[in-house]
């Protein structure tokens, strides 16, 4: 099984990239990424509100401008927001200024929506060194723990499973509303939840 936490060893080269939270409490933080988008992202939210669960959306701006009523959702219902790029670019494929834009793109669509973040997390993991310095304002946000959701080879249990053995207090949590991730979200996110829950952790914010 590959691991599904991250190596230490990235963290220490790329110190300056929010992976976790320090913290001694109880507190777990959920990170969706590349939605909003109809039905899946709606059905997280409505199982986040009837767990009385927060989590922060990484969102693409593209879709943020088809489905700005979602959006809207998320917002209302306190959950922070973080910008994903525009059209969710790989840096290690982009030029620095092309990149730049991209991301400013979907910066501008989330502050027509009357949101404030300076959280960006780099589709894919995936960020060259001259980009996170054009990028210095904003918090690169990384995680502790990437369920894998996405990895269609993946059984639906060997993802909670495996996301429940890497997480540990102030664990950044990565899952994502799109539909490639479907199958194993709607089995694993509900149950690591719960989990959790039963053993007293709370799931907060990124800000």
């Amino acid at each position: 099984m590959v691991p599904h936490k991250s190596p230490a060893i990235f963290q220490k080269l790329m110190p300056s990239r929010l992976w976790k939270v320090q913290t001694d409490e109880k507190k777990l933080y959920l990170t969706f990424d590349d939605g909003p988008i109809p039905g899946l992202t709606e059905w997280v939210l409505d199982l986040l509100l009837l767990k009385k669960a927060k989590a922060t959306f990484f969102c693409v701006g593209a879709n943020i401008e088809k489905h700005a009523d979602i959006f809207s959702r998320i917002k209302a219902e306190g959950h922070s927001i973080g910008n994903h790029s525009h059209n969710h670019l790989n840096g290690w494929e982009s030029k620095t200024q092309e990149y730049l834009d991209n991301v400013l793109a979907c910066q501008q669509v989330i502050e027509k929506q009357k949101v404030e973040t300076r959280l960006f997390r780099p589709p894919y993991g995936r960020l060259k060194w001259q980009q996170r310095k054009v990028l210095s304002a904003f918090t690169i946000v990384m995680w502790d723990v990437l369920s894998k959701d996405y990895l269609q080879t993946l059984e639906p249990k060997d993802v909670l499973a495996e996301s429940i053995k890497a997480t540990e207090p102030g664990s950044i949590i990565v899952f994502h509303d799109n539909l490639k991730a479907e199958k194993n979200l709607k089995f694993a996110l509900p149950r690591y939840i719960d989990h959790f829950q039963q053993l007293g952790f709370e799931f907060d914010v990124l800000l």
